[in-house]
């Protein structure tokens, strides 16, 4: 196993009824900005249980944050922190509420010349203000981290970045808050926190395996899981509960330490949000099998060892097993709804060949050296 320094100081509060211990949580004297997105908190009744947990507090509000959140809709909240002197944000909503949030937090108090440069250039932030969250989508784990991901509208660039001052000082997590979401939202959260798992546990054995059986726990319990949300034609507390903590363990740092985790997944997928608009989750199962695909042989030992312990695959040749093993993947993709090719989304070797320019122009895919720029049109074009 590899070195490695943890630290993730998140409270959660996770259950019924915790979005009124929210007073409990934030200093009496802070000046809150409220984040949230298209309003939905208004219709399901999230944002009168907020308003009257903390109907003693200054509150102002800011909506309007979109899914794969736009850094010029951002830019008007920092403005708004700035002029009022907020103190404390408040994101109410999904990952791209909580990752928004965390952006304003630090471009507040950025001072250099473009706050875009957080993301462009990984400028230092050196200040952020602080935020807590009321999470009501299980699936990016924004929730218990400390990073993000931003997209520029005007340069179809989507970006991330992370900063140890941006970790939320807690996050309320309570199931029923995801009762009134359409299946669709639930469905991409499923394939969201899947692939995070497999980012940061099918790459290179290092000899880790309490992180390994942590992340084969929460493949297993996703594979279960996720049918039975598509299946209960009313929200199940029970399978709520248990998916959303699988969305936030398998993004709050743990099964990543000491372990080579990889990204090039969720850097390939999010230039087909950033050019058409592909929903974050579904173009996650659209790459990963290709990805796994190519790197077959390089990645054979873990995608052995996954094949065995997730998927129960033990007869058969190598080849076989790993092949069999891609396929139960996006065949599990698929059974929750999502479509898993590139052509059943209106994408053509035009798009192909931009995207894969841009990682050429960049130099780089993930975090390791085995997918490379002149890889991604390969992997792209094998989900045609």
């Amino acid at each position: 196993m590899e070195n490695f320094d943890f630290f993730n100081p998140v409270k959660i509060l996770f259950g019924k009824g915790k979005i009124a211990e929210l007073g409990n949580h934030i200093p009496k004297d802070a000046k809150i900005l409220m984040t949230y997105g298209g309003g939905s908190i208004k219709k399901n009744g999230v944002y009168d249980q907020v308003m009257e947990a903390l109907k003693d507090y200054n509150i102002t509000e800011f909506g309007g944050i979109e899914p794969n959140p736009h850094f010029e809709t951002l830019m008007k909240a920092v403005e708004i922190v700035r002029s009022e002197g907020i103190n404390f944000l408040l994101p109410v909503g999904g990952g791209s509420v909580l990752d928004g949030t965390k952006f304003i937090a630090a471009a507040a108090y950025y001072e250099g010349e473009d706050e875009w440069d957080i993301l462009a250039k990984r400028a230092e932030i050196t200040k952020a203000v602080d935020l807590g969250a009321v999470l009501t989508l299980a699936a990016t784990g924004s929730e218990m981290n400390s990073g993000g991901v931003i997209t520029k509208a005007a340069t179809k660039e989507k970006l991330a970045f992370g900063n140890p001052l941006l970790f939320p000082k807690f996050s309320v997590l309570d199931p029923e808050t995801t009762y009134s979401l359409p299946m669709r939202q639930i469905t991409n959260g499923i394939v969201d926190a899947y692939v995070h798992v497999m980012e940061q546990y099918l790459t290179y054995p290092v000899n880790s395996p309490v992180q390994d059986r942590f992340a084969e726990g929460l493949l297993l319990t996703l594979i279960e899981e996720g049918p039975k949300a598509m299946a209960s034609e009313t929200p199940d507390y029970e399978n709520r509960a248990n998916l959303m903590w699988a969305a936030t363990m398998a993004l709050n740092g743990l099964i990543g330490m000491g372990v080579k985790s990889d990204w090039a997944t969720h850097m390939i997928g999010h230039e087909l949000t950033a050019f058409h608009g592909i929903d974050h989750g579904v173009t996650l199962a659209i790459v990963l099998p290709g990805l796994l695909t190519k790197l077959k042989e390089q990645r054979g030992e873990k995608l052995l060892q996954y094949a065995e312990r997730v998927w129960n695959i033990t007869e058969g040749s190598d080849d076989e097993r790993k092949t069999l093993a891609i396929q139960k993947t996006e065949e599990f993709f698929q059974s929750v709804g999502i479509a898993t090719r590139l052509g059943e989304h209106n994408v053509g070797q035009d798009s192909i060949d931009t995207i894969s320019q841009r990682f050429l122009e960049r130099g780089y895919v993930g975090m390791l050296p085995d997918v490379a720029a002149a890889d991604v049109a390969e992997i792209l074009e094998s989900r045609l």
